[in-house]
């Protein structure tokens, strides 16, 4: 089967479509065919060679962390999918990627695909849909009408933080460029931030729930503006700063450092310190499923491509400009 792989770490230039070998596909392992998979940070970052502290692949890789496709097989223990199914996931990054015509995954890390999306629709969700739930739900699930502050609230985990704390009922406040003030606020955003102009932690007091997109600088910040008893979730760990500063071998520790540090400035202040990697739940997919039947979550796209625009797709990704998700179609 084709796929995308890259050999070395380095810019976009590195990936290359070629003929790989077929996915394994045991027991509990569905065999799905993909129609549509998209680019996340963590996949350029991974190219790149930033995450290498964490992510220790085996080269040549396929990246790739969202799917949208149809089961073509199942492995002889499984039982919730049949073939034909029309399924969406975000697999461990341990296994290779959905950059390719076929991706195997295991049956606990999928999930029936919303049946009013499109496969490319549907591809855009996964990672984020599941990332800014475990940063919020388990603090907006206990009452409605918190008070929630979302950094980057045009990035793809941004955009689904808005309307996932909007669908709890949360006051939500957010930073945006001027260009994307109109886009963050059809999302359901009461205040918007000129990240520009004006310092969030300057405009904001009181904050229940808080999601740092975007590390160590912002997060320090953000522990001025937050209520006691409040949850700060981060989703950037600095990895790839810290391996470019001490290499992929220090970088780790570093970073574990820096966490504790963190943990330790929240737990002072009464608050949920939450550093969040995205664990992939089937339970978690299907209930995200049910967010974007019933209206309340709905994709937010910045472009769809073709799979021979993988160059261009990840260079569009470096460039830290994409409003939404960038999508790869063209398998099937």
């Amino acid at each position: 089967m084709k796929a995308v792989v890259f050999h070395n770490y380095g810019g976009p230039e590195v990936l290359r479509i070629e003929d790989v070998a077929e996915p394994v596909v045991g027991a509990r392992d569905v065999l799905v065919a993909v129609h549509a998979t998209s680019v996340n940070p963590v996949d350029a970052k991974a190219r790149a060679g930033g995450n290498r502290g964490a992510m220790r692949y085996k080269l040549p890789w396929i990246l790739g962390l969202d799917v949208s496709g149809v089961v073509e097989k199942i492995g002889a223990e499984v039982t919730a999918f049949v073939v034909g199914d029309a399924v969406w996931s975000t697999p461990s990054h341990k296994r290779p990627g959905c950059y390719a015509e076929r991706v195997a995954i295991h049956q606990d890390e999928l999930s029936l695909k919303p049946t009013n999306l499109s496969h490319a629709e549907a591809a855009s969700l996964p990672l984020v849909g599941l990332t800014a739930m475990q940063c919020l739900l388990p603090r907006l699930s206990q009452r409605a009408g918190q008070r929630v502050f979302i950094q980057a609230g045009a990035g793809g985990v941004g955009s689904v933080a808005i309307q996932i704390a909007k669908a709890f009922d949360a006051w939500v406040a957010t930073t945006a460029s001027p260009k994307n003030q109109a886009l963050v606020t059809d999302l359901g955003a009461d205040l918007v931030i000129d990240y520009r102009t004006a310092a969030f932690e300057d405009v904001l007091t009181n904050i229940d729930v808080a999601l740092d997109c975007l590390g160590a600088v912002e997060r320090t910040k953000a522990l001025a503006i937050m209520a006691r008893g409040g949850r700060l979730a981060t989703i950037n760990a600095d990895l790839p700063a810290m391996t470019k500063k001490y290499g992929p071998s220090l970088a780790l520790r570093a970073v574990g450092l820096k966490l504790m540090w963190f943990k330790l400035q929240t737990a002072t202040r009464g608050l949920d310190g939450a550093s969040v990697i995205k664990r992939t739940s089937a339970a978690q997919l299907a209930q995200l499923a049910e967010m974007v039947q019933s209206g309340a979550v709905r994709p937010v796209i910045d472009s769809i491509r073709p799979m021979d625009e993988i160059v261009s797709a990840h260079a569009h990704m470096d460039t830290g400009r994409a409003r939404g998700k960038i999508v790869l179609t063209g398998w099937c």
